[in-house]
């Protein structure tokens, strides 16, 4: 018999759910080798998959992202609007997978739009997990547009968390890095 896509899911599908880490990558890595046949109806099983704690870690949700999430968005760019909600999900993996999810579109350029408005609507998460994510998307976007980057930063940046920041401009050179540094800190009235 050979696989396909729904064979490969419905093995996945009982290895997620495993508490080793290594076992929920060789879950994501089978699908992810039937990436040509993938459908938009994934997306909500992935969904599940983060919403349901079987990520539960960065690395996983990440994985989850750059070999799930991320390619089908490629596939289906219009899908990539459903980001939208999942930032506004109350699992920390499901947001943090909004905008880690948009990467793959971001490196051609595509999608920053969306990607700005999910990292606007981002910063205000307190978890230190969402902020680096939020922080290395900008980064992302940035390659692309980097005066688009700069333009954000300066324009949102009391309200961008410090951790965000530095990981957005971590490919600036030292001297624009802190210039930006203290044009985007937050004014204290005096």
């Amino acid at each position: 018999m050979r696989w396909g896509i729904e064979h490969a899911m419905a093995f996945a599908d009982l290895l997620i759910v495993n508490r080793y880490l290594e076992v929920k990558i060789v879950a994501i890595e089978v699908v992810a080798r039937y990436h040509r046949a993938f459908t938009p109806a994934l997306l909500g099983r992935w969904k599940r998959w983060l919403a349901g704690n079987h990520s539960a870690n960065w690395a996983t949700t990440d994985a989850i992202c750059g070999e799930l999430v991320g390619p089908l968005l490629v596939q289906y760019p219009r899908l990539a609007a459903e980001m939208r909600a999942w930032s506004k999900h109350p699992n920390m993996w499901v947001r943090r997978a909004s905008i880690v999810g948009l990467l793959p579109l971001a490196r051609k350029g595509q999608a920053l739009d969306l990607l700005y408005e999910i990292a606007a609507r981002l910063h205000k998460d307190t978890e230190d997990l969402i902020q680096k994510a939020v922080g290395w998307a900008l980064r992302e976007a940035g390659k692309p547009d980097v005066v688009r980057l700069e333009r954000y930063l300066r324009a949102n940046g009391p309200s961008i968390p410090r951790t965000t920041l530095r990981y957005a401009i971590e490919r600036f050179p030292p001297g624009k890095r802190r210039a930006l540094l203290v044009a985007t800190k937050a004014r204290t009235k005096d």
